[in-house]
């Protein structure tokens, strides 16, 4: 893929960026080594005062940033502002509370023979961050907020398709007054990246994106005895059961659904629906996907924009083809509109079977899968088939079966009577197919840190301490 802004609703390239060179990307690691020296020295309060500075520019800017987004791959203006002041508030949780979470953890120094024991929790360098193009400031900000208050230095190498945003991402921190070289934008191709991981220079990486890519990057990374976090697809299951609140429940289910155009991994696309409730849900969630407007991402009437790219759009349709092949019924949509742009309409498709794509497949677009259980076995049977644990809704007002549904539902979320979505305070990521490792939180930080354990002595004497003659 051309490193190009595309304007998704029209099909124009907007601006095209030449690859970078060997000569400006080994430039770019060797400016990101040189700001991990002087980045890792420097206090949590003097890191926390220039992440408020970003947090401070991202709110000032927000309709600029926001319209940048909106071009490079069509999310709706409105959701793109909302995108922005996401990013805002994650700069200021971890300006505020990284020193806490990343603070020495202290033992028992007694039972184990010192003076003092504790663990350290220490930046291991220049982490490379791959990111997809559909949250394009949120997926960079969730890794680049925390790295960089837990002292370490971002290198990103973004989606090409969103090239313009990738260099903000960089600009953005250089202005807000850290460490020249502390967030670096490589902008080069998936040729590249490889080159870049075996890198000395480079200790991790994170990347966000496709499981094929994730198998990648994972083996390079292993390859290279380098620590890899990976939140890759999901075919999050909706789960509606018959004391559910369906009008609600079809509602947040419609937005789940069509958020982001369609495009986001922890979009719910498998609508399990108990038989009880099955045709009363159906009405009422087709009549909601068929009401939304579909039209110019800048209009803020407008609810769903196009897909980013045109092979996305290709996709999403060649699996709705296929399920209809072999028996599936579309109860709207379906049909891509003649006009150029790569735009396709809401869509509800049933009576779906495990021999089509739709059932294993994560679907990439505003397109639903409707799934009849006749039992909460049923449904957890159905929630849980798929490669892909990254996040889960279930819609009931039982307590038991809330339980049944937090302790059995096989992924990195649960959600019960709410749309899954991402906060700093809580950990995102996933299990299965759908990756490794967590994202914010504490555990975001922690994952490129160095936990040193640190014992001391009083000096006076050899070591006594239960087991300290073997591993």
């Amino acid at each position: 893929m051309a490193i190009a802004t595309t304007n998704p609703a029209t099909g124009e390239v907007v601006k095209s960026f030449d690859p970078m060179s060997e000569l400006e990307i080994d430039a770019r690691l060797a400016a990101a080594s040189a700001a991990f020296a002087v980045l890792r020295r420097t206090s949590f309060e003097q890191r926390a005062s220039w992440m408020r500075s970003a947090a401070d520019i991202l709110d000032a800017e927000v309709d600029d940033i926001a319209r940048t987004m909106t071009l490079e791959m069509g999310k709706t203006f409105a959701s793109a502002k909302a995108e922005v002041s996401k990013c805002a508030k994650a700069c200021r949780y971890y300006a505020e509370h990284s020193a806490a979470l990343l603070a020495d953890e202290p033992a028992d120094a007694s039972s184990v023979g010192a003076v003092q024991a504790y663990a350290r929790y220490e930046p291991l360098g220049p982490v490379l961050a791959i990111m997809p193009w559909n949250f394009p400031l949120w997926q960079a900000m969730r890794f680049a907020a925390p790295a960089l208050m837990a002292g370490n230095v971002g290198v990103l190498k973004h989606a090409s398709n969103v090239p313009q945003t990738a260099l903000f991402m960089a600009e953005l921190f250089h202005r807000a007054g850290f460490p020249e070289g502390s967030f670096e934008t490589l902008l080069i191709g998936s040729d590249a990246v490889e080159r870049v991981i075996a890198d000395e220079r480079i200790k991790a990486v994170t990347l966000t994106g496709s499981e094929a890519a994730g198998r990648s990057v994972a083996a390079i990374a292993g390859r290279e005895v380098k620590k890899s976090v990976l939140e890759l697809g999901g075919s999050d299951p909706f789960v509606v059961m018959p004391s559910a609140d369906l009008a609600r429940a079809a509602d947040v289910a419609t937005t789940a659904r069509c958020q982001n155009n369609g495009q986001s991994c922890i979009a719910a696309k498998r609508f399990i629906v108990h038989t009880d409730v099955y045709d009363a849900f159906v009405a009422l969630f087709t009549e909601k996907m068929a009401a939304l407007t579909v039209g110019d991402p800048m209009d803020d009437a407008t609810a769903v924009g196009p897909l980013a790219t045109e092979q996305g759009r290709s996709d999403v349709e060649e699996q709705v083809r296929d399920a209809v092949s072999k028996g599936a019924a579309v109860r709207c949509g379906g049909q891509r509109p003649e006009q150029p742009g790569w735009w396709y309409p809401p869509t509800v498709v049933t009576d779906i079977t495990p021999d089509m794509k739709m059932w294993s497949e994560e679907v990439f677009g505003p397109v639903a899968g409707v799934y009849r259980a006749d039992s909460i076995d049923e449904a957890l049977r159905i929630a849980n088939g798929t490669s892909f644990g990254l996040g889960s809704n279930a819609w009931t007002t039982d307590p038991a079966e809330q339980q049944r549904f937090v302790a059995e539902l096989d992924a990195g979320a649960v959600f019960i009577n709410g749309m899954t979505t991402s906060h700093p305070e809580l950990p995102f990521g996933g299990v299965k197919n759908s990756g490794y490792g967590r994202e914010l939180s504490a555990q975001g930080p922690r994952e490129f840190c160095n936990q040193k354990t640190v014992w001391i002595g009083d000096g006076g004497g050899a070591n006594t301490s239960a087991g300290s003659h073997a591993e």
